[in-house]
């Protein structure tokens, strides 16, 4: 090994796709004075001394004196992050003859020689592996030959050594194990890991640190793994209440029992306590009933002690909870709980990022695009997304045969395929998403069939604000809000609304308008703010409201309280200060007379379509549609029967092909190829002119 000299610069974390790769991005200026290039060796030295290979900082990172490394190199180099590191080129790492492992039993060879290929090892380097149930298990190199720094390849001989226990697992997770958390992490390493950090800097300005953080989010989303993140990475030593654990039957016990969680995080200062649903023990004491006397006591002594945390060290509190608005406002002021940060569900960049992560260690074949599968898990929070990639491991084994009783497989040859990966998809019911009735439509614009006029002007004011939202924000505009779709019965309102779903590559949640009619008072509204607020939290999505006319008549018209104050609620969701970006409402009815005209203006419902009836080259090309999964009599013109179909409208024709098969059926039943003619199709226009109804 040769020493070119050292730079001095400070670290920083890694991006989600370097994780577990053994790089260090660093500026090619100051890895150009150190005399070397891309792919280069590099000695970084802390407590102490690792080995990475470099890798080129993105553009916005150069000139900042910093160096990207991930969490296990920061580890085996004996730093954190804001610690300076003393970086050196190497020479060309030696391939090792053999190296010897501690790994937990169950992992073989192939797996490791996967995890380890192009990793710079050295004697005493910690290692990361991803284990199936989601956490990670702690490798250990404690030999090599030669020594190093030294790359394993396929002559390489591994031998794996048990661990002292079983198994080894990693101390928590790191930063770069927190995909699309970029704005949240930044905001709890403020107030937690710079104070417990840069305490003496806090004095300096005359000021205290801060107390206390509340998480707030759906559930899922990772509060709990910032939590435990931060506490990793601060080296600060973590102490987990799990609210209704602490909870006890026994007069003063269950104060005690907080007070003796805060005095070990006081014995063990710099310290994180982390309340999970704190919703469960500091409720509102107003709406604590009387004989719920501890559940006050608890509300009271946890007051107290955050009261006390500047006499007591190096302690802060985190707590999360998906329900902030049942906890205690007491707590929720500054000197408790100074700041609330909110952790929403992933969007799709960040669901690439949390993707990337899971599938770290996840043997993918080349038809894999975790692009497009960010794309298409509109509503998954980090905990569906981990279950995705777990279900589609799952189904790869499955594909391979690892059901098949005797079967041996071979893990070398295993790989997780795309088809895996949807049929995981469709296991998994998006957590954003659950409590609504939401639907990912299968639906496009093929199948939508004589309204080219209509589907241009959505795909103008939906589609295409949805999908490219920077385009619009330059040009200085606001997308509508709103869509009223009216017209005959069968004209498809509901088909195009969930084409229009799918090529957005939007969420889609269905809500028909009498089913929010609750007959206790406020019920209603409250349903209703509620499917708005899981469709801010699943944006970019489509509401659509069948039938809107049932919840947005017209007030004074006869319709009833309820009636009013949905209509009251509906305008405040779709035009007060909590419209959200990236929803788009959807309605479609059969009597717009009927809606309240309120909702009919510009800035609501900006756009008002009527769904017409269609032409004859509309009921071709309706027909064509309907008709192509069918087999077909040479001797059927659809343009003879588009021309015998005047007045009919698209569900009319969907049931005019049922008819005919059925007909059809009917006519020959034992036949082995049955093929629709066009006097199956005569029997069918015969019925319809009979004035017999068309359902079957």
């Amino acid at each position: 090994m040769t020493d070119s000299g050292s730079v001095r610069l400070t670290v920083a974390a890694a991006a989600t796709e370097d994780a577990g790769r053994g790089v260090a991005r660093i500026d090619p200026a100051t890895l150009a004075t150190l005399g070397g290039g891309t792919g280069a060796l590099l000695a970084v030295s802390g407590g102490r001394t690792t080995y990475v290979r470099a890798l080129p900082q993105p553009p916005h990172a150069r000139g900042t004196g910093v160096l990207h490394i991930d969490g296990a190199t920061r580890g085996n180099a004996g730093v954190a992050i804001g610690d300076p590191v003393h970086v050196a080129l190497c020479g060309s790492a030696a391939l090792a003859r053999s190296v010897r492992v501690t790994a937990p039993s169950g992992i073989g060879a192939a797996v490791l020689r996967r995890i380890l290929s192009g990793v710079p090892l050295d004697v005493g380097d910690h290692v990361r592996l991803p284990l199936v149930n989601g956490r990670e298990a702690e490798l250990r190199i404690i030999a090599l030959d030669p020594p190093g720094p030294a790359l394993i390849d396929d002559a390489t001989d591994i031998e794996l050594v048990a661990p002292p226990r079983e198994p080894v697992l990693a101390d928590g997770p790191r930063y770069e194990d927190l995909g699309g958390m970029a704005r949240v992490v930044e905001r709890v390493r403020e107030v937690v890991e710079l104070p417990l950090r840069n305490r003496a800097v806090f004095a300096h300005l005359g000021i205290s640190p801060p107390r206390g953080v509340l998480l707030v989010g759906p559930p899922g989303t990772g509060k709990t793994m910032v939590a435990r993140a931060v506490a990793t990475e601060s080296k600060a030593h973590f102490v987990t209440i799990n609210g209704p654990e602490i909870v006890d039957k026994y007069y003063g016990a269950s104060e005690q029992q907080l007070r003796a969680v805060f005095e070990t995080a006081r014995k063990h200062a710099p310290a994180i306590i982390f309340i999970d649903e704190i919703d469960a023990i500091a409720q509102k004491r107003d709406a604590l009933s009387g004989e719920k006397q501890v559940e006050r006591r608890i509300v009271a002594q946890l007051l107290t002690l955050m009261d006390g945390l500047a006499g007591r060290g190096e302690v802060i509190v985190l707590a999360a909870t998906n329900l902030p608005d049942g906890i205690d406002p007491a707590l929720r002021r500054p000197g408790r709980f100074d700041r609330e940060i909110r952790v929403d569900p992933p969007d799709q960049a960040g669901r690439w990022e949390i993707l990337a992560v899971h599938t770290r260690g996840m043997p993918l074949a080349g038809d894999v695009d975790l692009a497009a599968l960010a794309a298409d898990t509109h509503g998954h929070v980090g905990a569906d997304l981990a279950a995705v990639c777990r279900e589609a491991a799952m189904a790869a084994l499955r594909r391979a045969g690892g059901l098949i009783p005797g079967a041996t497989l071979d893990p070398a040859t295993l790989r997780v395929e795309d088809r895996d990966f949807r049929t995981a998809l469709r296991e998994i019911t998006p957590s954003a998403l659950r409590e609504v009735f939401v639907e990912l439509p299968d639906v496009r614009w093929p199948d939508v069939a004589g309204l080219d006029g209509l589907r241009d002007r959505l795909i103008r004011a939906v589609q295409q604000p949805l999908a490219e939202p920077a385009r619009f924000a330059r040009l200085g505009i606001r997308p509508p809000r709103g869509v009223l779709l009216h017209g005959r019965p069968g004209t498809g309102k509901t088909l195009i609304a969930r084409a229009l779903a799918t090529e957005a590559r939007a969420g889609f949640i269905s809500v028909r308008g009498p089913e929010l009619l609750i007959e206790w008072q406020g019920a209603s509204e409250r349903a209703l703010r509620d499917v708005f607020s899981r469709a801010r939290m699943a944006a970019p999505c489509i509401v659509f409201f069948d039938e809107i006319d049932a919840i947005a008549g017209r007030r004074g018209g006869g319709g009833g309280a309820t009636v009013e104050r949905m209509v009251t609620q509906l305008l405040t969701e779709m035009d007060g200060i909590t419209q959200p970006r990236g929803v788009v409402v959807l309605a479609a009815t059969n009597r717009p007379d009927l809606i309240d005209p309120a909702l009919l203006r510009p800035g609501r419902f900006d756009l008002v379509l009527e769904m017409p009836v269609p032409d004859v080259a509309a009921r071709r090309a309706m027909l064509a549609v309907h008709a192509r999964g069918m087999p077909l009599d040479p001797d059927v013109d659809l343009a003879v029967l588009a021309n015998a179909t005047e007045g009919c409208v698209g569900a009319d024709l969907a049931g005019l092909c049922r008819l005919a098969a059925l007909a059809t059926l009917a006519r020959d039943p034992d036949a082995a190829a049955p093929q629709v003619t066009a006097a199956d199709f005569t029997t069918a226009l015969r019925e319809h002119r009979d004035g017999r109804t068309w359902r079957i």
